[in-house]
């Protein structure tokens, strides 16, 4: 089994040979991680290779802060092609940022259709065919990465709670914002699928800590659909492209959504929200997982034993014939030992040698 052909068949749970790792470090832990590996003999099994994204024409910053004129932000605030305004948090918490929304003062759909959505170049899909080509004669899977797809695109823009009352409200706005985000969506997603792209890894964060951020009747309503029509667009190009969905936190009650919105793999099955060894009884023979170690718990405070045992419960749990890729559950913050990364990437090798 190569090692492409072995990172799909754990998706549709075909058997596998062995375990491929994945994560993400912040700085600090990439430097120890970095100094550790200099010293030290670490065999890594190949992970997958993203494709590029489509390159981007977007308005400029002069433009958007247009909508910001009752602003004044720190030094370092950036903003991105959708408009977002970005301000700096704590070096602590390098990835967070306090985000602006554009669109927080709209209430004409007016304003909405004429606000300067990003313009996407379809004819990068030429340059994104040639990275999988590259990437298939290095025997790597090529994914497509479209997190944050519609939900999160539309209320980074508009804000949470007014796009939550737009949707609750039945306002015309909360229909063209979100088909415009999910059109944009399309395009891209057939441009990976057209790329030959082995999987999408699509999603939006719909999950709190303890429950889910909407009902489920707004989310069949308003966001389920949409996210199936941008999964549809994909599959009709490559039906065998393999559909991934991120979504942090609790999901538990939406999971039948998203799988008859055609998501294939669970990403990332958070312990501490949701229960593994549950979801997979009650779902394993129709979806995938990718994720399930605990970045709040057995990262940061579990020994290298503690980690190592939960890869191999967890990959237990799965079975032979796989339906999950075992990963810590999110990015890898500076408290996590680099003793634990190596007992994760170790038990992942070692798992299918014992």
């Amino acid at each position: 089994m190569t090692n492409r052909e072995n990172y799909i068949a754990i998706a549709r749970r075909k058997g596998y040979e062995y375990m491929p790792v994945h994560f993400s470090m912040c700085p600090s832990l990439q430097a120890k991680y970095d100094d550790y590996v200099k010293e030290h003999d670490i065999w890594i099994p190949k992970g997958p290779a993203y494709i590029r994204h489509l390159s981007v024409t977007r308005a400029s910053n002069e433009t958007f802060m247009e909508y910001y004129q009752d602003k004044n932000f720190k030094p370092g605030t950036t903003i991105d092609d959708w408009g977002v305004a970005h301000e700096p948090g704590s070096e602590a918490a390098f990835h967070m940022t306090y985000m602006h929304n554009p669109m927080r003062n709209f209430d004409s759909v007016e304003q909405i259709e004429s606000y300067p959505l990003p313009v996407f170049h379809e004819e990068d899909l030429a340059l994104q065919t040639e990275q999988v080509k590259q990437f298939h004669a290095q025997d790597q899977p090529a994914i497509g990465d479209m997190q944050c797809t519609v939900w999160e695109t539309a209320w980074y823009m508009r804000g949470m709670e007014n796009l939550m009352c737009d949707m609750m409200a039945e306002d015309p706005m909360a229909e063209v914002l979100l088909d415009k985000v999910t059109d944009l969506a399309i395009l891209r997603a057939q441009s990976f699928a057209k790329a030959g792209a082995d999987g999408l890894f699509l999603g939006d964060d719909v999950g709190m800590q303890h429950t889910i951020m909407m009902s489920e009747g707004l989310y069949s309503e308003w966001i389920m659909p949409r996210l199936k029509r941008v999964i549809d667009a994909a599959k009709a190009i490559n039906p065998e492209i393999i559909i991934f969905y991120h979504s942090c936190g609790h999901v538990t009650e939406l999971i039948p959504y998203l799988i008859r919105a055609g998501v294939e793999v669970l990403n990332p099955v958070q312990p501490e929200c949701m229960d593994f060894k549950e979801l997979h009884d009650k779902y394993g023979e129709q979806l995938s997982f990718h994720g399930t170690i605990g970045t709040q718990t057995t990262m940061p405070f579990g020994t290298p034993n503690e980690v190592r045992r939960k890869v191999f419960e967890n990959l237990d749990i799965a079975g032979k014939q796989g339906g999950l890729y075992v990963c810590p559950t999110h990015l890898l913050e500076p408290e996590v030992p680099v003793e634990n990364v190596v007992a994760y990437i170790k038990a992942c090798v070692d798992y299918t040698g014992r």
